[in-house]
């Protein structure tokens, strides 16, 4: 799948750098904390989530201001204008439904959208969402991690990918960490985190009459497992699914199971899972790791450095959704069967 990238303007003139892939009943993606359209298409573990949600339907994505692509306007975050936004995204739909995901802080910002547009909203699912922001840790916490992102934003990334990302090895968290500095400054990247601790839809939750799914992981390090059970709770015949895992973002640890939970109740079927997902050298790779070969025995093989063939089966564990060497070997084993 390739993207495209156009622009979406809001009434004070704010220009949003938007992003459309596939095509059929429009997917509006909310966000979380911080975005890079672009970037995120480049990192393996980010576009495989997002292709495979997007199989069969047309996935529509946004920078938020100060965000990737879009520049800094100078306005300080706020609700009022993250709707603002939102509005100006899916205006050019003009008027059809579409299914609304909110990811993180993007998940209390759609709350609040279907809570006030659901004319426009087909199915809703939020996904490692909160209620109220306040209420994701102490006081103290979130003092300390503010603090570190706006006086060190480089460490400061470096601990939030550790809580994000448990689940990925050492080498996915540098990377998600140096993307996560590519995505905003210093300043942005504090103003928006300390805008979603004060985020608060409580009261918004009884507006929500659209069929719903609240999906969060059981250990989330980031947002507490009973947020989701409040937000399933407060809208009316929401329905909630606890997966397995302890990475908040969604294309981290079980990314595929969580695609196919999601896909489930937009009425979609499982992603594809085939051959042509991998490229020509994954495949030979994943002939090899069926046939039970070792990273060096692999690498002795194929020419290449074991560190090579270590990243080769790390990158097709991530982009076939799965978490062992065993699932790609029985999965190879039934492509050829």
């Amino acid at each position: 799948m390739d993207q495209s990238i156009g622009q979406a303007t809001t009434p004070d003139g704010t220009v949003l750098a938007v992003a459309s892939v596939g095509a059929g009943r429009p997917i509006v993606y909310v966000a979380g904390w911080l975005s890079h359209l672009r970037l995120s298409w480049q990192l393996a573990q980010e576009r495989s989530f997002l292709e495979s949600l997007s199989q069969g339907r047309r996935l529509i994505r946004y920078d938020r201001v100060g965000n990737g692509l879009t520049p800094q306007t100078g306005r300080a975050p706020s609700m009022l204008f993250e709707q603002e936004q939102l509005a100006a995204v899916v205006a050019p739909l003009g008027g059809e439904p579409f299914d609304l995901i909110g990811t993180s802080m993007g998940a209390p910002i759609a709350v609040a959208w279907a809570a006030a547009h659901p004319q426009t909203v087909r199915r809703l699912v939020l996904y490692g969402g909160w209620a109220r922001g306040a209420d994701i840790s102490d006081a103290a916490a979130r003092d300390n991690i503010l603090g570190l992102v706006r006086s060190h934003w480089g460490l400061g990334s470096d601990v939030l990918t550790e809580i994000f990302a448990p689940d990925t090895d050492t080498a996915t968290r540098r990377d998600l960490a140096r993307y996560q500095r590519a995505c905003s400054t210093a300043e942005v990247a504090h103003d928006l985190l300390a805008m979603s601790f004060d985020l608060d839809v409580t009261d918004l939750l009884g507006q929500v009459h659209v069929p719903t799914l609240v999906v969060h992981r059981d250990q989330d390090r980031a947002a507490p497992v009973e947020q989701a059970r409040v937000l399933a709770a407060g809208i009316p015949n929401a329905e909630l699914v606890v997966l397995p895992g302890r990475s908040h973002l969604p294309y981290a640890g079980d990314a595929h199971l969580l695609v196919t939970t999601i896909r489930r109740f937009l009425g979609l079927r499982a992603p594809r899972t085939d051959a042509r997902t991998l490229t020509p050298r994954q495949r030979e790779v994943a002939a090899l790791v069926s046939e039970g070969r070792t990273n060096r025995e692999i690498a002795d093989r194929l020419g290449i450095e074991e560190r090579s063939a270590e990243g080769h089966v790390e990158r097709i564990r991530v982009r076939l959704g799965f978490r062992s060497r065993a699932q790609i070997a029985a999965w190879y084993s039934r492509q050829v069967g």
